[in-house]
């Protein structure tokens, strides 16, 4: 598995190939309690680095999802239309969002490493 990066908006990308699979953290799914609604950005869309791609909505709040690369998005998971919950219980694993064909790899190495981001999330508190 590769190596998970983080977003100061609290995204998370992880890199295979030229793909990137982007979610929330688990500190960005516990800020926004139980979700209840994910909309997903559609296939073929253009995202760009830092722009809205995606909303999830929670008992508490809606929230825009960022994408910490910009690409085409070529896959979401259509999962979450049925079962946003997914999102809190798995929000690193089976809780990811969308897929993105990279424009530019090298946006990945500005994104923050697991222990740069614990280090963000602690100034949080």
């Amino acid at each position: 598995m590769s190596e998970i990066r983080y977003s100061k908006e609290h995204e998370w990308v992880r890199v295979e190939g030229d793909v990137a699979t982007v979610g929330i953290s688990a500190y960005a799914q516990e800020q926004l309690g139980d979700v209840v609604f994910v909309e997903l950005p559609a296939k073929g869309r253009t995202v760009a680095a830092g722009g809205e791609a995606a909303t999830v909505e929670s008992v508490k709040a809606a929230s825009e999802v960022y994408s910490p690369v910009a690409g085409e998005v070529i896959d979401v998971n259509a999962a979450l239309n049925d079962d946003p919950a997914i999102v809190n219980s798995d929000p690193l694993g089976r809780g990811w969002f969308f897929k993105v064909r990279l424009t530019d790899a090298k946006e990945v190495a500005a994104l923050m490493d697991e222990a740069a981001y614990a280090q963000f999330v602690k100034g949080l508190a």
